[in-house]
C-alpha cells in the first residue's frame, strides 16, 4: 500500500507493478498446493453417495480404459475443420506412430519415453487470412483405427480423441503517437496504414512452432461427479461403461508469448514440432492449476492476455534462475505478502487513532494524493493490467481518507446550487506546533530543486517523446517526472525529524514492514529481468530508510518528546502524581490511552 512517508516506494506505479510481479511466485505456489490437496483428498476419500440410487448406495469407482503397458497407435491429423472426419485424406495425416506403450518411461530417442516429429506445412490461403487450424489427436489400442466408418477396425472404448486449435488469436493495438510539435512519428508507415484500415485494435492469428502431447500415467479410481476442478475438465467418462479414458493434455506451458509470431502473407510454411511424452499425475496437476481459469471470472478477455504476458517473466525466472535462489525467492514472496498486509493494517490503525499531527508532514500527505491520482490516470490512459488499476485505485482511496485525518474537512453551501463545496482547514495540533513551520520550510527548499527539474523534464518530454495527444503528454510527463524524481518528496519528513530532533511521532511498525518489503523488492529486482532505473530506485529507497534508521539512533528517547500518540512522559507524570512515578523513558513510549492500546 501507498503511505505518506514513501519510505518503501517513492514511485507508486513501480510499486504496484513489481510488487504484483513478485507476488506471482507466492500466488502460484499456493494455487498449486490447493489443487494438489483437493485432488489428493478426492482420490483417497470414500465414494460420494448418489441420492438417485436406491438407499443412497455409493457410486462405483471407475477404472482407466487403457491398462498400464497397453500398446497404442498414435494418429495426428491437421485440418481447418473443427470436427474431423476426412480420415482417408493422406495430406491431413501429420504423424503416425505405431506401438507406443502406455506408461512407459524408458523407451524413446533419449530413453525418457518421449518421441518427436517435425514437419513444415504449406499454408492455405484461408489460414493466411486469419483462419483457424486444428490438430486432431487419436490414440487407439494397437490394431484399431480411429475412423468410425471402418467396420471391424474401429472400437469406441479403444479410441481416445482430443482436439485443439493450433493457432492463437491475439489482439494487436495500434497506438497513434506523434511528436506534438512537429507532427512526425517514427512508427512504421505500413503499421499506420493498417491502423487506418483496421481500427485501433486488430485480431491477428499467431503461431508457435512447438507443442507437447502428454498422456497422463494415472490409474486412479476416479468417481464420476467427484473429480475436483480444474481436473474435471480433462477426465472424460464413458457414458455406457462408466470408466474413464486416458487423460490427454496439450502442454504449451513453456511456450513464451514473445515466441509467437503473426501468420500473414509473408509466411510460406508453418513449422510444427510435436513431442509425445508421458506425464505423471502430480506434474499434470501443477500444469492444470496454472492454466485454470474460473468460469465465474468477471475480468475482460484482454486481461487474460496481459496475465499471460506477466507469467512470461515467471517462466523465464524458473528456467534461468539458480534452483536454490528460486526456492528462496518463493519463500520470500510469501513473506512479502504477509508484510504487505501487516503494513496496511498498522497504517490504518495509526491514522485512525492519531490524536496529534506534531512531527508529521501534512504537505507530504497532500502531495501523495496528487501523486496517486496522476498514477491512476496514467495507467487508465495506457490500459494497464486490471489488477494493477484496482490496486492503485484502492491506494488513492486510502490517501483521500488520510486527508480527513490530517485536515478538518467541512461541507459548505452548494456550489452553483448543485454540488457541495468542500472546505479544507489545517488542524489545530498542526498549526499550533512548530511542525507546520518546518513543513513549509522543507517544501520551500524542495521547490528550489523540484521546479527546475520539472520544467526541464517537461521540455525534454515535449521535444523527444511521442504522445497520443496533449492530455497524454501531461499525464506521461507528470508520471515520468514522479518516476524519476519522486523520491525527493520523502525528504520533508527527514527535514522535520532533523529540526525536531525526534522520530517518536513516526509509525515505526508500518515503516518497518514497508522497509522489509523494499528489501524483498531488491531481491526480485535482481532475480527478474527489469529496467536498470527500477533497480536504482530500489537502492535509493533503501538509502532513505537507512537515513530514517540513523535518525532513530541519534535521536534518543526523551520523556519531554511527544510520541506518535500525542503523549509524553512528563504529561503522564503530571496526571498521575498520586501513583508511583514510572520510568520516564518507558512512559514516553508505552503509556497510552486504553482505547489506543487496543489499536496498537
Amino acid at each position: 500500500m501507498m503511505d505518506v512517508f514513501y519510505c518503501a516506494r517513492s514511485n507508486h506505479s513501480s510499486q504496484m507493478n513489481w510488487s504484483w510481479g513478485s507476488n506471482v511466485f507466492g500466488y502460484d505456489l499456493c494455487e498449486i498446493f490447493i489443487i494438489w490437496a483437493i485432488s489428493s483428498w478426492f482420490r483417497r476419500g470414500p465414494s460420494t453417495p448418489d441420492p438417485s440410487t436406491p438407499a443412497g448406495a455409493p457410486r462405483v469407482p471407475s477404472r482407466n480404459l487403457f491398462p498400464k503397458d497397453t500398446l497404442m497407435d498414435l494418429y495426428v491429423y491437421v485440418s481447418q475443420e473443427e470436427v474431423f472426419s476426412d480420415f482417408n485424406n493422406t495430406d491431413a495425416l501429420f504423424w503416425f506412430h505405431r506401438d507406443l506403450v502406455y506408461g512407459d518411461w524408458t523407451t524413446g530417442e533419449d530413453g525418457d519415453g518421449c518421441y518427436q516429429h517435425y514437419k513444415e506445412m504449406d499454408i492455405p490461403e484461408k489460414i493466411q487470412q486469419n483462419g483457424s487450424l486444428y490438430i486432431h489427436l487419436y490414440f487407439t489400442k494397437s490394431g484399431f483405427h480411429p475412423d468410425p466408418k471402418r467396420k471391424g477396425q474401429y472400437r469406441r472404448l479403444a479410441t481416445v480423441h482430443a482436439t485443439r486449435m493450433l493457432n492463437k488469436y491475439k489482439r494487436r493495438k495500434f497506438l497513434k503517437t506523434k511528436n506534438l510539435l512537429t507532427g512526425e512519428t517514427e512508427a512504421d508507415p505500413e503499421m499506420i496504414k493498417r491502423a487506418e484500415s483496421h481500427g485501433p485494435v486488430e485480431i491477428i492469428s499467431h503461431w508457435h512452432p512447438n507443442l507437447t502431447i502428454n498422456m497422463v500415467d494415472d490409474h486412479t479410481a476416479w468417481v464420476k461427479g467427484s473429480v475436483p476442478p480444474p481436473l474435471d475438465q480433462y477426465v472424460k467418462f464413458d457414458a455406457v461403461s462408466g470408466d474413464y479414458y486416458p487423460i490427454v493434455y496439450f502442454n504449451d506451458y513453456w511456450n513464451l508469448q514473445k515466441d509467437y509470431y503473426p501468420i500473414n502473407e509473408t509466411l510460406k510454411s508453418l513449422p510444427l514440432r510435436l513431442s509425445y511424452c508421458p506425464l505423471s499425475l502430480w506434474r499434470w496437476q501443477l500444469y492444470a492449476a496454472q492454466n485454470a481459469r474460473s468460469p465465474w471470472n468477471f475480468l475482460p478477455e484482454d486481461t487474460y492476455e496481459q496475465s499471460d504476458e506477466d507469467q512470461d517473466s515467471v517462466k523465464v525466472a524458473l528456467l534461468e534462475t539458480n534452483p536454490y535462489l528460486l526456492g528462496l525467492t518463493i519463500v520470500v514472496s510469501i513473506v512479502h505478502s504477509i508484510f504487505e498486509f501487516l503494513a496496511f493494517k498498522n497504517d490504518i490503525q495509526f491514522w485512525n487513532s492519531r490524536q496529534s499531527l506534531e512531527g508529521l508532514s501534512v504537505r507530504s500527505i497532500i502531495f501523495g494524493v496528487f501523486q496517486s491520482l496522476v498514477v491512476l490516470l496514467y495507467i487508465l490512459d495506457n490500459e494497464t493490467n486490471f489488477v494493477v488499476q484496482v490496486s492503485v485505485f484502492i491506494g488513492l482511496l486510502i490517501d483521500l481518507w488520510k486527508i480527513t485525518k490530517v485536515m478538518d474537512v467541512k461541507v459548505k453551501n452548494k456550489f452553483v446550487g448543485v454540488f457541495p463545496r468542500l472546505v479544507f482547514k489545517d488542524k489545530s495540533t498542526y498549526v499550533e506546533s512548530s511542525t507546520k513551520i518546518y513543513d513549509d520550510m522543507a517544501f520551500k527548499y524542495l521547490s528550489w530543486l523540484l521546479y527546475p527539474l520539472f520544467g526541464c523534464y517537461a521540455v525534454y518530454s515535449l521535444l523527444y517523446v511521442e504522445h497520443k495527444g496533449w492530455y497524454s503528454w501531461v499525464l506521461s510527463m507528470l508520471y515520468g517526472f514522479l518516476l524519476t524524481f519522486g523520491f525527493i518528496t520523502m525528504t520533508p519528513q527527514l527535514f522535520i525529524n532533523y529540526k525536531m530532533k525526534s522520530v517518536a511521532h513516526l509509525p515505526w511498525r508500518m515503516l518497518t514492514y514497508k522497509a522489509l518489503n523494499t528489501f524483498i523488492d531488491d531481491l526480485f529486482a535482481f532475480v527478474i529481468k527489469m529496467p536498470m532505473m527500477y533497480r536504482i530506485g530500489c537502492l535509493r529507497d533503501d538509502v532513505v530508510f537507512f537515513i530514517y534508521l540513523y535518525q532513530r539512533w541519534i535521536y534518543r528517547v526523551d520523556p519531554n518528546r511527544v510520541n506518535e500518540f500525542g503523549t509524553s512522559g512528563v504529561d503522564h507524570a503530571q496526571n498521575n502524581t498520586a501513583a508511583p512515578a514510572p520510568d520516564a523513558a518507558s512512559a514516553a513510549i508505552t503509556d497510552k490511552p486504553e482505547g489506543e492500546k487496543k489499536n496498537d
